[in-house]
């Protein structure tokens, strides 16, 4: 038996301790491990809950608009608030391009480089890979020119012996299988996918006021005003600016990101054996198209053991459902909750740092472990994915279907929808989530469009805060699957605040009951071709996009000035 600890995870947002055991090729036990403290629960304590949106998406600097939304939506919740449908439409918008953006960025930028090989790249003809990307779609930027101009620069970066951001990577490795053409295919949209992703930057940064870390949003809507005669404000020109960024992001998510992942997912159909897990899925639902959220244009759920007939809806922000089934063990995490370490519900969460060393059987994680109805369950795309699936969504169905039929026809045979149950199965499902939430980004915008045409121009309601304890839970399906945010105020003050996020439900480690978390699941009999380069713990890990700054944070006590930036005046500047 070989002991392999990957210390950090590299290409995700935080910092990631997977511990495995590895035996006859293939890993036996697993421990995830997140290395830093989220303390962001004891910042808010006792603060305005109308500021509490503003610390929240602080927890992070990838996923700050979703903790946001969330964190407004919890106060809204516990005040019993409308919100204008203005206010919808906008949020609604930001929430569907900050998941576009980050779904185009997780398959190039972090996770493919664990399926294509750069390197083999160079030995691809140009031609061959324009002839491979147009079978394969109608895209326009498969020309053979911009492909040779692509292996050009490629090769200058190796020619130098300075990979860039090409970097660290398994070159070579007998994981690796994918022919050349299809690896320079990959390294071409690769880049061409940075321009895209800023696109879709563009849309939340016009409605946000900047990114990351939006400044729009507010307790009972957003600070964005609606008038046409005034250029101050969200004005018909701004809006088409938007519209026109919407529109470039069709293309690309259409015909190269779905055929792409089609590609990669047939040709290594072998990985639809592997990092199967947990399968009991959670999602919930989005895009209010009401001001109450009680109407969704994405609908969410509950699937037990990877039974999609069973599935389970969940309606609104009000349902109980959700509401009673979440729990969060600390029995394995670096935290006690005083009174008693069994888990708890959030609204009587605590957030007591205790620490100890890396113990196999005992506390290992800053990450707590999430129950729902005392079973561990995953989230992300895969659990959105099959949950809309279920609840019949046209957009959903018809995506997936094509994405199906794409590595189907490459593999030789089919696919079927059990096969998303994998490694493979995640990535696959964050390319179909894209597709729907590019539609849904469409719909979004002529849903406002239409409502300031019947002269509606209202965006925020004024919260009041009654005397007394209130408790609200806002949620959101953020990138990364199911997030919750849990606020109770007393006289109007936070008495506590507790996020459930996706990267806990997914990261934790083991539970009261000593079952292992969606992370430690999947890599059971994972391969490991060579203990030394564990490329194959990297797929399953990476499959989950996981960002432990969310699920963590770090604080110093003491206070210490950990970095200082100086501006220097420039050369002649007065």
């Amino acid at each position: 038996m070989t002991r392999i600890t990957i210390d950090p995870i590299t290409r995700i947002e935080g910092h990631l301790r997977i511990d495995c055991e590895v035996e006859n090729g293939k890993v036996t036990n697993a421990w995830s491990s997140g290395q830093m403290w989220r303390g962001i629960e004891i910042i808010l304590q006792g603060r305005d809950p109308r500021d509490a949106w503003v610390f929240a998406q602080r927890i992070c600097g990838v996923c700050t608009t979703v903790h946001a939304i969330t964190s407004v939506r919890a106060v809204e919740n516990a005040l019993d608030m409308e919100v204008p449908l203005n206010a919808q439409y906008i949020r609604n918008m930001i929430m569907a391009a900050h998941g576009i953006h980050d779904h185009i960025v997780h398959f190039y930028h972090l996770s493919a480089l664990d399926w294509v090989d750069i390197v083999s790249a160079l030995e691809a003809d140009p031609a061959a890979t324009s002839d491979l990307g147009q079978s394969l779609s109608d895209y326009p930027h498969n020309g053979v020119q911009q492909i040779r101009k692509i292996k050009e620069k490629l090769a200058s970066f190796v020619g130098s012996g300075q990979l860039g951001v090409f970097a660290s990577g398994y070159w070579g490795h007998p994981a690796m299988k994918l022919p050349p053409e299809v690896n320079l295919l990959a390294a071409v949209h690769y880049l061409q996918a940075l321009e895209y992703q800023r696109a879709a930057n563009k849309i939340v940064t016009i409605l946000g006021s900047k990114t990351p870390h939006i400044q729009n949003l507010a307790v009972g809507g957003v600070a964005n005003p609606i008038n046409p005669e005034s250029q101050s404000t969200l004005t018909l020109e701004r809006l088409y600016a938007i519209k026109s960024e919407i529109d470039k992001l069709g293309e690309f998510i259409n015909e190269a990101l779905i055929p792409d992942v089609g590609a990669v997912g047939a040709m290594y159909a072998d990985w639809t054996q592997y990092g199967k897990g947990i399968t009991n899925y959670l999602s919930v639902p989005d895009m209010p198209l009401d001001s109450k959220g009680t109407q969704f244009e994405l609908p969410g759920g509950y699937i037990a053991d990877g039974d999609v007939a069973g599935f389970k809806p969940i309606s609104s922000y009000d349902d109980n459902y959700f509401h009673d089934g979440v729990k969060e063990s600390v029995k394995h995490a670096w935290y006690e909750y005083q009174g008693g370490d069994q888990a708890r519900h959030p609204y009587e969460g605590q957030t007591h740092p205790q620490y100890t060393e890396f113990e196999d059987d005992g506390k290992y994680s800053w990450v707590k472990a999430p129950t729902f109805y005392d079973q561990r369950a995953q989230v992300g795309p895969l659990a959105n994915i099959l949950g809309m699936y279920a609840a019949g969504h046209e957009p959903t169905k018809r995506h997936l279907t094509r994405l199906i039929e794409i590595a189907s026809k490459i593999a030789g045979s089919e696919i079927p929808l059990a096969a998303l149950h994998s490694t493979i199965g995640r990535t696959a499902a964050r390319a179909v989530r894209a597709a729907v939430l590019y539609e849904s980004l469409q719909n979004q915008w002529q849903l406002l469009m239409d409502n300031i045409a019947k002269g509606d121009f209202d965006t925020y309601n004024r919260p009041t805060f009654p005397e007394g304890e209130v408790r609200g839970v806002g949620f959101h399906e953020a990138p990364r699957g199911t997030l919750s945010h849990w606020v109770v105020i007393d006289n109007g003050k936070i008495s506590n605040y507790q996020a459930v996020v996706p990267t806990t439900w997914n990261a934790g480690p083991r539970d009261d009951e000593d079952r292992i978390g969606p992370y430690e699941a999947s890599l059971l009999d994972n391969p490991v071709a060579d203990p030394e380069l564990p490329l194959e713990v990297l797929r399953t890990v990476h499959s989950f996009d996981p960002c432990l700054a969310c699920a963590i944070h770090m604080v110093d006590t003491k206070r210490r000035p950990i970095v200082e930036v100086k501006a220097i005046p420039a050369i002649g500047a007065r």
